[in-house]
C-alpha cells in the first residue's frame, strides 16, 4: 500500500502546487490511537489547508457579499391611476420590491450561500418531505456599479442555484423566470447595464413553496453568484469542450471545441490558441485555429492536440492536466479559460462490469443529497470537500448526485479526490425548458474526468410506457450530441421486463432496488450493462443498539431496512457476488433533512445514512470499510462498551474486518475466533462485563490490525476537535468542529447526552447539529446537545491573519478551549456593494414653453405622449430659448423620511429652480452646466420633485448627470 493511499483513507487535506494541478491529492496523515480504545470516532485534525479549487474563468468575480434579504412576499401598492398602470408594464418600471428605487434599508444583510429554511423552526403543519420546515417566499436585492470603461463589453450574471422558483429583475426589467432550483441562471446583463455613478439593482423573488423533490431542498440563493466581464467577442460560458480520447494505436489526443460569442457590431475574425499543461505546469501540446464570429451570434473553433504518453486519471491517482485556451482578436488577448481535464478510458461491459483505464473497478458508491447539519443546502465549498473525504475514508469510490445537478464545486472535489460520479438530471421532460436544463448540465460538466455516467431520470412512473421511451430517446439523443464519450442511464424502479421500457434505449440499465431481479434481467438481456443506481435503504440511529419504535430509534446492528430495500450487508453482497453488476450506490452516504423514514413527526430527517447529518459514522461506516477497503487492514467493533445496568446480560458484538481471521477478547479472555466474513461480518453474543473488549485481525497468521472499546466513567470535561488546526482568513473557509465529553481518563463517553454552549472569537458559528433525526433544537445559535456522545458546529473564519478561539461549556463539566490559526489568505475578489444613495432616474419632461410655467404644470391624466419619458443624465439638445419642466415622484427611504436628507443633481444645464411638494427649495442662476444641491425635509409618503429649467438656446440643458437623494 502506498503512503499516499494510506493517508487518503485516514482522512485528508489537499496541498496545492504552484504552477499546475497536483498529480494527485496529497494528504496529511491523521494520527489515530493504536487500538482505538476510548478514541473519538473521528479523524485526528490535520495542519494544512485544502488547496483552492480551480479558477477556470478569471473574468468572473464573486457577488456573494452584501445581499439584502426579506423573508416573506412583498406586495406592491395598488395601481390607482391609468398613468401608473401604463408605466408599470414598461421595461425598467418594475414595481414593489423589484423596483429600482425600492427601500430595502430595513432588510437583513446576508452573505451567500444562504438557505433561509435552515433558520426555521420545525413545525408539524409544514411539509413532511421538506423536513417540517416552512419555506415560503423571500426576496433578495443587490446594488453594484460598473466602471464606464466596461461599456461595449459583455456583462454576464450567473446564479449557481436558487431554491426553488425564481424571477430576476435587473434595473427594473424582468430578465429571468427560472423553474428549477438546481440549474444555473445565466443572464446577459449587457442590454440592461448602467455605468458610472448610476447603480445597478438586481432583485430576486424566490418562491420556495414550489417543490421539485421529495426531500429537503432549502430556500433561497444557496449557491454562489458570479458577475462576469468579457470582451465584445469572447468565449461562451461552458464554451470549452476538451475531450481526451485514446487512439487505436494507444496514443492520445484531445479534440477541442471552443464556442465563441459576440456582441460586436460586425462579424469578427479571431484566433483560438490552446496549450495543454501537465500537472507540473509544463506545456505538452499546443494548437491554433481560426474562426469568424457573427455579430450577436455564436461561432466555433475546433482543433486537436496530440499527446503521446499522458499520466492517466484514476481513483487511486487522480491526475489532472489543464487546458489553457486563449482567444486572440487582432493579435491581442481577448479572453481565456483554464479547464482541468483528465486522461482516462471508461468502459461498461455486460458480463464483467466497469473498466477504468481497462482495469476492472467495482463501483462502491453512495447517493447524496446536498444538505448538512446546521447549514442546510448552503454548504460552504470546503465543507463539501470534507464530506467527500469522509466518504473516501471508508473506501467509497463513486457518488451519485441524487436527484439533480450537483453544485460544480462537488465535481471539482471529485476530480481531485478520485471519486467517479453518476451525474443526474432532475426533470424527466423533453419540453424545451427542460431540454435546456439537461443540455446545460451536460455542457457544464462534460470536462470533468470524474463524471462517468449521465442519468436522465430517477424512478419515473412512465418508465415502462411507449411515451416514456419516446421521452428518453430524445433526452439521450441530446446528451450524446453534446458528449458521446459517456453512457446514458436511467435510475429505474421497475418495468424492467415490460415489453416496452426505457432500458431499451439507454446504454446502461440502472436498478433502483429490485435486487432479486438481477439474475433474471441479465439472462434476458445478456448484452446490456447494468448497475445498481440505488440500493440498501437501511435504517440506523447512530450510537443506538436497540430499536425503540415508540421513540423513533433504529438499532445500529444493521438489522432494519425498508421493505423495498435490504440491510447494508445483504444489499452489497448481492452486488459483490455478481461481476456483471457494475456496482452500487447506497441510499445514502449521509442522513439528510426531510423525507423522514420509517418514522414521521417528530422525526425530521432520514435514518438511511452511512453517516448521520453531521458526518459522524454509524456502524454502517465500518461495515463498508471492511467490504470496500482493499489496501489497508480494517477491523472494527460494534457496539461501544459502556452499558451501566447491563452487567451479565447477553450482548451481541459485531466485528467487521477485511482480514482473514479475527479473535474477540473481553478483559483478556478469548470470547471467540473465526474466519472473517468480510461482507456479512462476524457476530458473537457475550455476557456484558465492564472493562475492555477488543478484536485482533490476522492475515497469514500475523496480526495486521486491532481495535478496542473500553467502559468509560462519567463525563468530567468537554473536548473540541477540529478537522483542521488552521483556517484561511478569507471569510469563505469553513470546517466542522466536533464536541464531545470525556471521562477522567480522557476517553470519549459515547453515552453522554447533555447541553453544551459555545462562544467564538475570530470567526463565526454558522450552524450546529448533533445527528439526532428526532431533535428539534435550532440549527443556528451557540448551543447544542450532545447526542449519543457527539455534537458539531460549523465554523467560518473572520478576515486576515490571527487566531480563532472557541470555548465550550456544559453544566458540571470542565470547559474546553480550542485555538485555531487563521492564516493570512487573501479573500477571493467580490463585486463591491454600491453606496446606499437613492437614484432618481426616471423623469417626465414637458415640451418647450415660451413663458415660465408654474411648478404645478403637469401632464394630463392618461397623457403618455405629450410629455417625454427621460432618464437622468440625458441632455436636452440646444434649442430655442425657453422653459422645460422635469417632474418625478419619489418615496424617500426610511432614514430620509425620518430625518431628512438632500437632493443632489450632479449637473444641470441652464438656469433652474427646484421645487419639492410645491415649495421652492433651491435655485441655480448660472446657465452653464453645474451641480445643484438642496435639502429634503423629513416626511413619509410620495414626494413630488419638479425642476424648471430655463434654456438659453445655445447649450445642452436639463438633467446632464446623476440625480440622487442621500441621508443627512
Amino acid at each position: 500500500m502506498t503512503v499516499a493511499r494510506r493517508e487518503l483513507l485516514l482522512g485528508s487535506a489537499v496541498v496545492g502546487l504552484v504552477g499546475g494541478i497536483a498529480p494527485m491529492p496529497v494528504f496529511a496523515a491523521r494520527r489515530r490511537p493504536a487500538d482505538g480504545a476510548g478514541a473519538l470516532p473521528m479523524p485526528e485534525p490535520v495542519d494544512t489547508l485544502p488547496a483552492a479549487l480551480p479558477v477556470q474563468d478569471a473574468a468572473r468575480v464573486l457577488m456573494d457579499r452584501g445581499w439584502m434579504f426579506h423573508e416573506g412576499d412583498v406586495e406592491p401598492a395598488p395601481l390607482e391611476t391609468h398613468d401608473a398602470t401604463y408605466a408599470s408594464v414598461k421595461a425598467g418600471n418594475a414595481r414593489g420590491a423589484a423596483a429600482v428605487d425600492f427601500d430595502d434599508s430595513d432588510w437583513q444583510s446576508v452573505d451567500l450561500p444562504h438557505d433561509w429554511a435552515s433558520f426555521q423552526p420545525f413545525e408539524k403543519t409544514a411539509n413532511v418531505a421538506q423536513g417540517y420546515r416552512a419555506r415560503g417566499i423571500g426576496w433578495y436585492r443587490r446594488t453594484f456599479r460598473l466602471d464606464p470603461a466596461l461599456r461595449g463589453r459583455r456583462i454576464e450574471l450567473e446564479f449557481g442555484g436558487v431554491a426553488t422558483n425564481s424571477t430576476v429583475w435587473v434595473n427594473g426589467s424582468v430578465v429571468s423566470h427560472n423553474f428549477s432550483g438546481y440549474s444555473a441562471i445565466r443572464i446577459d446583463l449587457t442590454p440592461f447595464a448602467r455605468f458610472g455613478d448610476e447603480a445597478n439593482v438586481v432583485a430576486v423573488r424566490v418562491d420556495a413553496n414550489a417543490m421539485e423533490g421529495w426531500w429537503y431542498e432549502g430556500a433561497g440563493l444557496y449557491r454562489h453568484v458570479w458577475l462576469g466581464d468579457y470582451a465584445a467577442v469572447s468565449i461562451a460560458t461552458d464554451g470549452v469542450h476538451g475531450d481526451p480520447r485514446r487512439r487505436a494505436d494507444g496514443g492520445w489526443h484531445v479534440p477541442l471545441t471552443t464556442t465563441l460569442t459576440s456582441i460586436a457590431p460586425t462579424e469578427t475574425p479571431v484566433t483560438v490558441e490552446a496549450r495543454l499543461l501537465d500537472p507540473q505546469g509544463r506545456v505538452v501540446a499546443t494548437g491554433q485555429a481560426q474562426a469568424s464570429v457573427p455579430s450577436l451570434d455564436e461561432g466555433t473553433a475546433t482543433l486537436d492536440l496530440p499527446v503521446s504518453d499522458p499520466t492517466l486519471w484514476s481513483i487511486e491517482r487522480p491526475t489532472l492536466y489543464t487546458l489553457h485556451v486563449r482567444l486572440l482578436r487582432d493579435g491581442q488577448l481577448a479572453d481565456e479559460r483554464r479547464v482541468p481535464i483528465g486522461f482516462r478510458t471508461i468502459r461498461f461491459d455486460a458480463d464483467k462490469g466497469f473498466f477504468l483505464n481497462e482495469k476492472p473497478v467495482k463501483l462502491k458508491g453512495v447517493c447524496l443529497h446536498q444538505d448538512h447539519a446546521g447549514v442546510g443546502t448552503a454548504i460552504p465549498d470546503a465543507l463539501i470537500g470534507w464530506r467527500l473525504e469522509r466518504l473516501k475514508a471508508m473506501g467509497c469510490n463513486a457518488v451519485r448526485s441524487s436527484h439533480n445537478a450537483p453544485t460544480p464545486e462537488l465535481l471539482d472535489w471529485c476530480d481531485r479526490l478520485g471519486l467517479v460520479v453518476m451525474d443526474e438530471n432532475r426533470q424527466f421532460n423533453p419540453a424545451p425548458e427542460f431540454r435546456a436544463q439537461l443540455e446545460w448540465l451536460v455542457r457544464r460538466d462534460r470536462n470533468h474526468p470524474s463524471v462517468i455516467l449521465w442519468s436522465v431520470f430517477n424512478e419515473e412512473p412512465m418508465q415502462g410506457t411507449p411515451s416514456g421511451v419516446e421521452m428518453v430517446k430524445r433526452m439521450a439523443h441530446w446528451v450524446r450530441a453534446l458528449d458521446d464519450s459517456r453512457p446514458v442511464t436511467a435510475a429505474m424502479n421497475g418495468a424492467f421486463f415490460n415489453p416496452i421500457n426505457v432500458a431499451q434505449v439507454v446504454d446502461v440499465t440502472g436498478f433502483n432496488y429490485y435486487q432479486g431481479d438481477y439474475d433474471r434481467y441479465h439472462q434476458l438481456n445478456p448484452t446490456k450493462p447494468m448497475t445498481s443506481s440505488e440500493d440498501t435503504s437501511a435504517f440506523m440511529t447512530r450510537g443506538a443498539f436497540e430499536s425503540d419504535p415508540a421513540r423513533h430509534i433504529a438499532s445500529s446492528y444493521d438489522d432494519e431496512a425498508a421493505s423495498w430495500g435490504a440491510t447494508h450487508r445483504v444489499a452489497w453482497k448481492k452486488i459483490a457476488d455478481r461481476p456483471y453488476v457494475v456496482g452500487g450506490f447506497v441510499w445514502t452516504g449521509f442522513d439528510y433533512h426531510g423525507e423522514p423514514t420509517p418514522y414521521e413527526w417528530p422525526t425530521i430527517a432520514s435514518f438511511f445514512g452511512i453517516m448521520d447529518l453531521c458526518g459522524f459514522p454509524k456502524t454502517a461506516f465500518d461495515i463498508h470499510r471492511a467490504a470496500w477497503v482493499d489496501d489497508e487492514a480494517v477491523v472494527a467493533i460494534a457496539p461501544h462498551w459502556t452499558w451501566p445496568g447491563r452487567e451479565g446480560k447477553p450482548t451481541k458484538v459485531m466485528v467487521l474486518s477485511n482480514a482473514e481471521r479475527v479473535v474477540l477478547r473481553l478483559n483478556g479472555k478469548t470470547m471467540g475466533e473465526a474466519a472473517v466474513n468480510r461482507l456479512m461480518g462476524n457476530e458473537w453474543t457475550v455476557p456484558y462485563a465492564p472493562g475492555r473488549i477488543e478484536a485482533i485481525a490476522y492475515r497469514g497468521g500475523r496480526e495486521v490490525a486491532r481495535t478496542a472499546h473500553e467502559t468509560t466513567g462519567a463525563p468530567v470535561a468537554l473536548r473540541l476537535t477540529p478537522a483542521r488546526t488552521v483556517m484561511a482568513g478569507d471569510t469563505e473557509d469553513a470546517q466542522a468542529i466536533t464536541i464531545d465529553a470525556v471521562d477522567a481518563k480522557g476517553r470519549h463517553v459515547p453515552t453522554a447526552n447533555l447541553m453544551t454552549r459555545f462562544t467564538i472569537e475570530g470567526g463565526a458559528i454558522i450552524g450546529v447539529g448533533n445527528g439526532d433525526p428526532n431533535s428539534h433544537e435550532p440549527e443556528k445559535g451557540n448551543q447544542r446537545s450532545l447526542f449519543n456522545g457527539l455534537a458539531q458546529m460549523i465554523v467560518r473564519p473572520d478576515t486576515g491573519r490571527g487566531r480563532i478561539t472557541i470555548r465550550a461549556t456544559a453544566d458540571g463539566l470542565k470547559p474546553a478551549t480550542l485555538r485555531l490559526d487563521r492564516l493570512g489568505v487573501a479573500p477571493r475578489a467580490q463585486v463591491p456593494v454600491a453606496a446606499g444613495d437613492m437614484d432618481l432616474r426616471d423623469w417626465r419632461r414637458s415640451e418647450r414653453q415660451d413663458a415660465r410655467p408654474s411648478p404645478d404644470f403637469a401632464p394630463a391624466s392618461n397623457d403618455n405622449n405629450g410629455w417625454a419619458f427621460v432618464k437622468a443624465g440625458t441632455p436636452t439638445p440646444a434649442e430655442a430659448a425657453g422653459y422645460r419642466v422635469y417632474r418625478t415622484v419619489m418615496t424617500p427611504r426610511h432614514a430620509v423620511a425620518a430625518r431628512g436628507g438632500e437632493i443632489r443633481f450632479a449637473s444641470v444645464g441652464g438656469m433652474a429652480s427646484l421645487w419639492v411638494d410645491g415649495k421652492m427649495v433651491a435655485e441655480k442662476r448660472d446657465p452653464q452646466p453645474g451641480p445643484l444641491v438642496a435639502p429634503l425635509a423629513p416626511g413619509v409618503g410620495k414626494r413630488t420633485i419638479v425642476l424648471i429649467v430655463a434654456g438659453l438656446g445655445n447649450i445642452e440643458s436639463g438633467l446632464l448627470g446623476r440625480v440622487s437623494v442621500r441621508d443627512r
